[in-house]
C-alpha cells in the first residue's frame, strides 16, 4: 500500500547496513566521539514509553562531518538477535558537531508489542544515509561498529490501561521493515477508549501527518466528553509525541473513559496533486501509540 511505503520512509534503514562497514577484526580507525545512553528506567514494560537520554562527545581531533549521519538504535535479545530499531536523525544534525562538542537530547521511544522479556541489549552508532558508512566510535563494540553503550530488563506490562481504538479509525496497517512500527489513520473525529483508573494519568499519543497536503498545519483537539483536554497544531512532517496530564476529575465517573481525537481538515490521497495515490480514503492524521500511564498514588 502507498502509505506503507510512506511508513518506512520515517523507520529504520540501519537494517539494511548491517552488512556494511567493519568486520569484526580490531578496528584502528580513531574514533570520532565517544557515545552514552542512559535509560529512564532500567525494568521495560513491553508496549510502554521509556526516555533515552544520548550524549556524542565529539573527540578533540575528529575531522568535519561532510555526510548526513544519523545515529542507528538497535535492541537486541540475550541471543544476539535483534528484536527492533529507533534509527533516528539527532536535534543537532552530525554535520554541525565540532571537536571536543558534546551532543545530548533526549528521545522517548515507545517499545514495540514484542514476544520477548528478559534482558536486552542497547547498541548504537552513527552511519551514513548516502552511503551506508559506519563511523568509528569510543565504546564496546559488538563488530561492524555498532556498540553497546546500554541494557534494561524487558518485562509485560502489569499496570495495564488498555486503549481501544473504537470508532472513526481506519484498519492498522503496518511497516514490513521489522521495525515494529503500526499505525492507524483517523478519520474527522475518532474516538479512543481506555478503563477509567480513577486515578491521575498522563496520556502520551505519538501522531504525525506524513502528506503535505494543506497549506497550514491541521489543528488537532483532544477530549474527554465536552471538555477539551489538549489541543496542538499539526504540520506535515516528523511524528509528534504529545504528554497530556490528566487529574483523576477530568477523566470522570464512568467505568470508561472516552477521548475523541478531532481534526480540522482532512483529506483524499487519491485528489492530491502530484501524490500519485489511488487511495480513496478520508484521512486526519496518522496515530501510532496511544498509552495511559497511571501516576503513583501517594500517601
Amino acid at each position: 500500500m502507498f502509505f506503507q511505503a510512506l511508513g518506512r520512509s520515517f523507520v529504520s534503514i540501519g537494517l539494511l547496513t548491517a552488512a556494511v562497514g567493519c568486520s569484526r577484526a580490531v578496528d584502528t580507525a580513531p574514533p570520532v566521539a565517544t557515545p552514552t545512553v542512559v535509560m529512564g528506567h532500567t525494568d521495560v514494560a513491553i508496549g510502554s514509553p521509556v526516555d533515552m537520554t544520548y550524549r556524542f562527545e565529539v573527540a578533540p581531533d575528529a575531522p568535519p562531518f561532510n555526510d548526513d549521519y544519523w545515529v542507528f538504535v538497535h535492541f537486541h535479545d540475550a541471543d544476539g538477535e535483534l528484536m527492533w530499531t529507533d534509527d533516528h536523525e539527532p536535534p543537532t544534525p552530525v554535520r554541525q558537531w565540532r571537536p571536543g562538542a558534546t551532543i545530548e537530547y533526549t528521545r522517548t521511544m515507545f517499545v514495540p508489542k514484542f514476544p520477548y522479556v528478559g534482558d536486552t541489549r542497547v547498541e548504537v552508532g552513527l552511519f551514513s544515509q548516502t552511503t551506508g558508512d559506519r563511523l568509528p566510535l569510543a565504546a564496546e563494540t559488538e563488530g561492524q561498529r555498532s556498540y553497546r553503550v546500554a541494557s534494561f530488563n524487558l518485562h509485560l506490562l502489569t499496570d495495564n490501561v488498555s486503549v481501544v481504538f473504537r470508532d472513526g479509525w481506519h484498519e492498522t496497517e503496518a511497516a514490513d521493515d521489522g521495525s515494529g512500527f503500526q499505525w492507524q489513520w483517523s478519520r474527522e473525529a475518532a474516538t479512543l477508549a481506555f478503563p477509567n483508573p480513577r486515578r491521575d494519568v498522563v496520556f502520551f499519543l505519538q501522531v504525525d501527518q506524513p502528506v503535505a497536503a494543506f497549506e497550514e498545519p491541521q489543528r488537532v483537539e483532544l477530549r474527554v466528553g465536552p471538555d477539551v483536554v489538549d489541543m496542538f497544531a499539526l504540520p506535515a512532517g516528523p511524528r509528534e509525541l504529545r504528554r497530556v496530564a490528566l487529574s483523576a476529575s477530568q477523566l470522570g465517573a464512568a467505568e470508561t473513559v472516552e477521548m475523541t481525537v478531532a481534526v480540522d481538515r482532512t483529506f483524499v490521497p487519491a485528489t492530491v496533486p502530484g501524490l500519485g495515490s489511488t487511495d480513496p480514503r478520508e484521512l486526519g492524521i496518522r496515530v501510532f501509540r496511544a498509552f495511559v500511564q497511571p501516576q503513583v498514588r501517594t500517601q
